[in-house]
């Protein structure tokens, strides 16, 4: 179990993480999802203990991570974006030495956690020869090294190839069936697959917390429209389509760009489920002299969602 109390970070003046509480319960994947910059890595490093809280404090099995650190971090296993690995040694030596660090029997554990890993096939190779998929599975052993109830990982499939995340989805789901595991992520594939729950965190702050499932309801009912208008900029377009009843918010999707001597402009506006805009927005269009190359409708995603919760939020 993990308490998160009116947990703050504070840089200087800066506010990375202000005032964010959740808890998550013994044997779920949670996703620990927000935009590039968005204090995910480092409410995770609060959590397991890596960087001093503010204010606030994380309590690990009803261990506080700042009064009772042993305790609490031997409940843990944490795997950062880019895993600390010693690149001259062997991944079998070096996984041999984190289990004599941690006082675990090596000659039991690691041969269970290379099959675990799939590390069976670079066990003898050094580690400065790896893949980063390989050198992720490798971080991934040392996490486990443990036994750890709760596993932490930030940004885990980060700089992979399309296989190797692939493979290291199937083996976090794994892990997952007997472990808690917060996953830092600002992949929304990643989410779908993999996580349950989500909390979302923008700016620093908690901004969402739901089940994957009903995380659409945060935004009501709406669909998207995916527009690619001839001649228009997207601030433009956005004030026009703003004034349409049913419109309830728009977002560039692809920039400006030029075809011949028209500029483009690519925006996906979301719209009420029930409401048929289509011919106000061709009017609008018209009036204003654009040309319409693409309107598609499409379903609510959890990228829809994700943008409506987080824009205009990016931060840190």
């Amino acid at each position: 179990m993990i308490e998160v109390s009116h947990l703050s970070r504070q840089f200087g003046t800066f506010r990375a993480v202000d005032d964010v509480s959740f808890s998550i319960p013994t044997g779920q994947i949670v996703a620990l999802l927000g935009p590039n910059g968005a204090g995910k890595t480092t409410t995770m490093r609060m959590i397991c203990g890596f960087l001093g809280a503010t204010s606030g404090n994380v309590l690990i099995d009803g261990k506080d991570i700042t009064q009772d650190p042993v305790q609490a971090k031997s409940k843990i296993g944490y795997m950062p974006e880019s895993a600390p690995l010693y690149s001259d040694m062997i991944v079998e030596d070096y996984l041999n030495y984190v289990a004599r660090m941690q006082n675990v029997d090596a000659a039991a554990k690691v041969p269970a956690l290379c099959k675990t890993c799939g590390l069976k096939e670079v066990m003898h190779k050094n580690i400065s020869e790896l893949s980063r998929g390989y050198r992720q599975r490798v971080g991934l052993a040392h996490a486990l090294m443990n036994d750890p109830e709760i596993l932490v990982l930030d940004e885990p499939t980060s700089g992979l190839d399309p296989n190797q995340i692939e493979d290291v989805r199937s083996l976090i789901k794994e892990i997952g069936k007997t472990r808690t595991v917060i996953i830092s992520t600002h992949i929304l594939g990643e989410v779908e697959t993999l996580c349950p729950r989500v909390i979302i965190i923008s700016k620093g702050k908690l901004v969402a917390d739901s089940p994957t499932n009903e995380l659409r309801e945060r935004v009501g009912n709406s669909l998207s429209l995916n527009l690619t208008l001839g001649g228009a900029s997207f601030t433009d377009a956005q004030k026009v389509f703003a004034k349409i009843d049913g419109v309830v918010g728009a977002t560039k999707t692809d920039g400006e760009k030029i075809k011949g001597e028209r500029k483009l402009c690519s925006l996906r506006l979301s719209v009420k489920e029930n409401a048929e805009v289509r011919k106000e927005i061709f009017d609008a269009a018209v009036k204003n002299k654009w040309t319409i190359y693409q309107m598609e409708v499409q379903k609510n995603s959890l990228e829809d969602v994700f943008h409506a919760l987080t824009q205009g939020k990016e931060e840190k």
